[in-house]
């Protein structure tokens, strides 16, 4: 367990190093790279001890207890869910390449429906960027707010409840459609909590 912790670690540093550095270099942010280094070790590290702690004991009952109780596999939403608990780490920080200053001069923002399209959408951004395409939409707001958080949790109960919805309904199916956003959810808490934002 410990080697494969381990493992995880190394490779999650690795991948989100990366990426970051990647994402700096096209957009010219200027973060120095001993200030990546330092952010990705903060957030990894508390990841990681969150997902030995809670996520993974937390998803175990969670697809025992479905099978067990309800007699439904819930294997691929823990998987699913697992892969956004990780993903949600990072999100309030990637629409920061999207981000301008608050001044005075620049006082209007971009309407609300915009500004959350940069947070929800942030992926589908950070592509049409490297495709070479410019996206012109700045916005002041940060993503590192409860605000954010309820925004991207209700989105991903709509995803949530698309991907895994099943006519009739029953009481496993609704527990596997709110499993999505309670992963992302988890997951944007711990970037909120490293960052001292709670």
């Amino acid at each position: 367990m410990q080697k494969t912790m381990k493992g995880l670690y190394n490779a999650l540093y690795g991948f989100v190093l990366h990426s970051f550095k990647s994402i700096n270099g096209k957009v010219m942010l200027k973060i120095p790279t001993w200030r990546m280094e330092e952010e990705t070790v903060e957030h990894v590290h508390f990841m990681i001890k969150m997902f030995k702690w809670v996520v993974l004991p937390v998803s175990i009952l969670y697809a025992c207890a479905d099978f067990f109780l309800f007699g439904e596999n819930a294997f691929d939403s823990m998987l699913w869910g697992m892969l956004l608990f990780f993903y949600s780490n990072f999100l309030p920080d990637l629409p920061s390449i999207y981000r301008k200053k608050k001044s005075s001069e620049e006082a209007k923002d971009l309407p609300w429906y915009k500004k959350y399209a940069l947070l929800l959408l942030a992926p589908l951004l950070i592509w049409i960027l490297f495709s070479g395409m410019q996206l012109t939409w700045k916005t002041t707001e940060t993503f590192h707010n409860f605000r954010s958080l309820t925004v991207y949790s209700a989105f991903l109960f709509i995803v949530g409840f698309f991907a895994f919805v099943k006519f009739p309904a029953s009481i496993a199916n609704v527990i596997e459609v709110l499993s999505i956003p309670i992963y992302g959810a988890m997951g944007y808490l711990a970037h909120l909590k490293v960052d001292k934002i709670w």
